[in-house]
């Protein structure tokens, strides 16, 4: 993809092309906004939020202007586009400014917290919403006898599966972007920066509190605080990623283990559940130290 992030480096208007073009195309097929809101995450990181904000601002109206003639409808694919854009964009100044990818997934993450608890603060029946909206998903046929009791426990956990959801897309497009800046201005910089990723012990005790008050309080509180535990599971997750690859690639068969560890993950989604223990337990494990030490001569 080497070729695209090049492309889009060569002006405003070729980066504003590959960002409403692709982020219409999202629509059709949602990985592609990944893509999409790369392209405003390389811009910005590269040139500063001042160029960013250009691009996104004349992105956002040249989408408006494509759904207006393709869809009829203007007002959808410009708040798609801020949705899209604005924080992947405020999250690329973070880290040109703050030079720390951990920074940046902690201010992303710290972003889905706000947005839950100020989704239960807009509405406290967001469970019997979910309910409802998962329950019009259910296939006429199917037993619903059967899916009753899913539907119930999932409803109460479906705000921070979707602000995980989006987090997830907002990090991945924002890695994608600093990838691309990586590989055209300082090749294999972004490897070394994401296996460096670590967090403060003072979060990783904050995040054990919150899955403290979790388990043992009740009803609205401990919905909330399993919904940003959800959100936490993010953060550790990608810290967990970065441990184990080191660890793995420190092994004889290494070339052959992370990647398996890689499509382990994306085949089996349960799997990110050790991974972010193994993340959260480094804070005070500092495996990565340890191998680099063992290793050292």
């Amino acid at each position: 993809m080497g070729f695209l992030a090049e492309y889009i480096m060569r002006g405003r208007m070729q980066a504003m092309l590959v960002a409403s073009t692709l982020a219409l195309i999202s629509l059709v097929m949602p990985p592609v906004s990944i893509v999409s809101s790369a392209s405003v995450a390389l811009v910005t990181l590269r040139r500063g939020a001042t160029e960013g904000l250009i691009v996104l601002a004349c992105s956002t109206a040249i989408a408006a202007v494509l759904g207006f003639f393709l869809l009829g409808n203007y007002q959808f694919v410009l708040l798609y586009g801020m949705v899209l854009w604005v924080p992947v964009w405020l999250i690329s100044i973070i880290l040109r400014e703050g030079r720390y990818l951990s920074l940046a997934i902690e201010v992303a993450v710290l972003l889905g917290v706000l947005g839950v608890i100020g989704a239960y603060l807009y509405n406290a029946e967001l469970t019997t919403m979910w309910k409802n909206i998962l329950s019009q998903m259910v296939p006429p046929k199917a037993p619903v006898e059967d899916i009753q009791h899913t539907l119930d426990v999932l409803s109460h956990y479906m705000t921070g599966i979707i602000a995980a959801a989006s987090v997830f897309g907002l990090l991945f497009g924002l890695f994608l972007g600093r990838w691309w800046q990586a590989l055209l201005y300082n090749p294999g910089g972004f490897k070394q920066e994401f296996l460096s990723l670590n967090t403060h012990p003072r979060l990783a005790i904050g995040s054990i509190l919150v899955l403290v008050i979790a388990s043992a309080s009740s009803g609205a509180l401990s919905e909330v605080a399993w919904n940003i535990a959800i959100l936490l599971f993010v953060l550790y997750t990608f810290i967990g990623t970065a441990v184990l690859h080191t660890v793995f690639a420190a092994m004889k068969m290494g070339r052959f283990i992370v990647p398996m560890f890689y499509i382990t993950m994306f085949l089996i989604p349960h799997a990110m559940l050790p991974v972010a223990v193994v993340g959260l337990c480094d804070t005070w494990m500092n495996l990565r130290n340890k191998i680099s030490n063992q290793h050292t001569p």
